[in-house]
């Protein structure tokens, strides 16, 4: 199981930590790229079209209105090539933080578009665009203190049977093991970040504006975080995809060792009490108010 169970834990996951199962790079850029052609040529067809109409206003309207396009026509270029480089590299270029933007509020939607129209999947952009967003988060040199991180986890990892209500506040947990929330919750304890349970993206967004974090790590499937990310910015959400061994939206689980290893990375040390920064030179080794039981 990937969650807690009395005392003891998984070790800590080797590999790639921002990497959802099946993620491709290349799918996100050449998307990027064939959506950027899309934007430059409709801007240029913008300009073509009403050029005649233009000129009987005034001579000079036409010309002005093509500098003004090829002005856009060039930013769109500069950061999409930025972009392109910085998700290649893990560096960033030509002011490619910048155009994060870019990518998460209007690349998306038309990559998910021209995805269906190339018979690729909408959740395989959503893990292309998940794994790019996660690695741009990374190269951010920014720690965070654990006051100002929150964890927001979706309903479905609450075990189905369970008769306490988490949405509302999530310490009414029991802690019995049988789902991830009780090890979840001793992270949160660990390490004195935020833990939430949301229902749906009004919630989620409800709790956004309640915690004022300046940090998410978010767990949910691949349509939840793309929205969530894209809802949130310029918020820095990392995300992580859950696991769905019963199926969509019932009985998920996340693996513990892999969100322990993300506070770890975005933590700031110095912002720790002392008993704290025991578990983040010590991963993986310390016990929950459950464990030992």
């Amino acid at each position: 199981m990937a969650f807690l169970r009395s005392g003891s834990r998984e070790p800590e996951p080797k590999g790639e930590l921002s990497s959802p199962p099946g993620a491709k790079k290349r799918l996100f850029i050449g998307l990027a790229l064939a959506t950027s052609c899309c934007f430059c040529l409709l801007l240029l067809l913008g300009w073509v079209v009403p050029m005649v109409g233009f000129g009987n206003i005034h001579p000079v309207l036409p010309y002005l209105t093509g500098v003004l396009l090829l002005l856009a026509i060039g930013i769109i270029a500069v950061g999409t090539i930025g972009l392109v480089v910085h998700v290649h590299t893990g560096k960033p270029f030509l002011g490619s933080q910048r155009f994060r933007a870019l990518s998460i509020r209007f690349f998306l939607p038309v990559m998910e578009l021209m995805g269906r129209i190339g018979g690729i999947s909408p959740e395989e952009v959503r893990r292309s665009f998940i794994k790019v967003n996660n690695e741009m988060v990374q190269t951010e040199p920014l720690r965070y203190p654990p006051q100002k991180i929150l964890i927001l986890l979706p309903h479905c990892i609450q075990r189905s049977t369970c008769t306490v209500r988490l949405s509302y506040d999530v310490t009414h947990c029991q802690r019995c093991g049988r789902c991830p929330v009780g090890g979840l919750l001793d992270l949160r304890d660990a390490y004195g970040v935020h833990l939430a349970v949301a229902t749906g993206g009004t919630i989620a967004r409800r709790i956004v504006v309640e915690k004022r974090p300046a940090f998410i790590l978010a767990v949910a499937c691949e349509r939840d975080l793309s929205s969530g990310i894209q809802d949130t910015y310029p918020l820095p959400v990392f995300g992580l995809l859950n696991e769905r061994p019963n199926g969509p939206c019932f009985d998920t689980q996340v693996s513990l060792p892999m969100v322990e290893a993300a506070l770890r990375r975005f933590i700031d040390p110095a912002a720790l009490p002392a008993e704290s920064l025991g578990c983040l030179r010590r991963p993986g080794r310390c016990p929950g108010p459950h464990q030992g039981k």
